[in-house]
């Protein structure tokens, strides 16, 4: 990869962010186009609701989410409005909220983020727990089975096959594992991709187009499934597993460390990044993970289990600062400290599947997507985690970002500034 970056730290910011149409009637714009200030510093967000003149705008300030700091009525005229001003001695978020009937807007920031600590401390025999992992599953055997994937005859020059690679836990790693065929050996990179959260979505699931489109990249692209499930089953399949073995999977086994649901996730992982370097067209050099939400902190987790991991795209990543509750902040998605459960049993068990401590020893590349609007995996928790790796961390912090793409005309505004800057950075780094 091409890097002309200087510090390990960057923040991308789109020019035109500090001034944000989420909707056709109210406008709001802050002090910082980025979103981002330091501490004492003041933070003014004015709206402009000319359309709306006469009418009366809710105003509502959030602090970490969900802690209700400020609530006003305005009484909207045709030019512009303050409607907060303030600044925060401590790191934190803050949220601004615009409502007139059906119509509203939204816009975050954040107060020295790159100072988040964990909300809870690592476990002292944290590394012990992993590596002792680490050495049993590089012990068991290699149980590997493979089909020919059906319908991919017509992308002459490349393969793509239906794999299932045994594994500790409960579930064997399955998905769509496609390369090149003759590939040089030592020649390409590896991508793994991995999926958000859910279980019978589109976007829970492997496809082999997924596989096969990094693959025409010029590498060895494997789509892990998150759940171990079976490749193309009938719809019933999914709806099974979604109402009965994975209903509500994220709450399973919070209170014992060797039954959190993520521990069999995340060794599925590493088993899954052990077959791919073990693949004789690995360049020996560069693993880049990618996914988005439980996608993205399953990206995370990778780069902080596996060295091997040399760079990830973690977009709106989950399974950060799980304890941020601890700090006064809202944890990161599934919010697994929040429910209802034993906490001092939790907090023996859920330490060893944060992403604030799993990330504590990688030097990988991060590039990450954080929405500051964003009330499921929030911007604060994302910080949290990415700020205790020690490799280069390349950030998009976007302040009218919520956790889903809108719907609306937003839809290609994100298309042009989000996915194209990625996609540019995926393909660089793949070069």
């Amino acid at each position: 990869m091409k890097r002309h970056l200087l510090s390990s730290f960057i923040t991308l910011v789109l020019l035109w962010l500090s001034f944000i149409v989420q909707s056709q009637d109210i406008t709001l714009r802050q002090t910082n186009k980025s979103g981002i200030y330091r501490k004492g510093q003041k933070i003014t967000v004015t709206a402009f609701a000319e359309s709306l003149a006469g009418d009366t705008l809710h105003i509502r300030v959030y602090k970490n989410n969900t802690q209700l700091i400020n609530q006003k009525n305005i009484i909207i005229d045709k030019d512009s409005l303050v409607v907060y001003e303030g600044s925060s001695g401590k790191p934190c978020s803050i949220i601004v909220e615009a409502m007139d009937g059906g119509k509203n807007a939204s816009l975050g920031m954040l107060v020295e983020p790159e100072k988040l600590k964990p909300g809870a401390r690592c476990p002292m025999d944290f590394d012990l727990y992993w590596n002792s992992l680490k050495k049993s599953l590089n012990a068991l055997p290699w149980d590997i089975k493979k089909a020919f994937v059906v319908g991919t005859e017509n992308d002459k020059g490349y393969i793509c096959e239906d794999i299932e690679v045994n594994c500790l836990g409960p579930k064997p790693a399955r998905g769509y594992f496609a390369k090149p065929e003759n590939a040089e050996p030592g020649s390409l990179p590896v991508v793994l991709l991995v999926h958000a959260a859910g279980v019978k979505g589109s976007w829970c699931r492997s496809e082999p187009g997924n596989a096969m489109k990094y693959a025409k990249m010029g590498t060895l692209c494997f789509d892990l499934n998150a759940h171990g499930m079976l490749n193309d089953q009938p719809e019933s399949y999914y709806t099974d597993l979604e109402n009965g073995e994975l209903k509500t999977y994220w709450l399973q086994g919070l209170t014992r460390k060797d039954e959190v649901y993520f521990r069999g996730m995340y060794l599925r992982l590493l088993r899954t990044i052990d077959f791919l370097s073990k693949q004789p067209e690995w360049d020996g050099k560069r693993i880049l993970v990618i996914g988005e939400s439980q996608g993205g902190g399953q990206a995370l987790v990778a780069a902080g289990l596996d060295e091997r991991v040399s760079a990830v795209v973690a977009i709106v990543p989950a399974m950060c600062d799980w304890f941020g509750s601890m700090a006064g902040r809202m944890g990161g998605w599934p919010q697994p400290f929040e429910a209802d459960a034993s906490k001092e049993e939790m907090l023996r068990a859920l330490p060893y599947f944060d992403a604030a401590n799993i990330l504590k020893s990688s030097k990988a590349i991060i590039f990450t997507e954080i929405g500051l609007i964003d009330m499921t995996c929030p911007s604060t928790s994302v910080y949290t985690a990415i700020n205790q790796a020690k490799g280069q961390k390349i950030v998009y912090t976007v302040p009218y970002r919520p956790h889903h793409q809108p719907e609306d005309a937003l839809a290609k505004t994100w298309q042009e500034d989000f996915y194209k800057p990625r996609e540019l950075f995926i393909s660089n780094y793949l070069k």
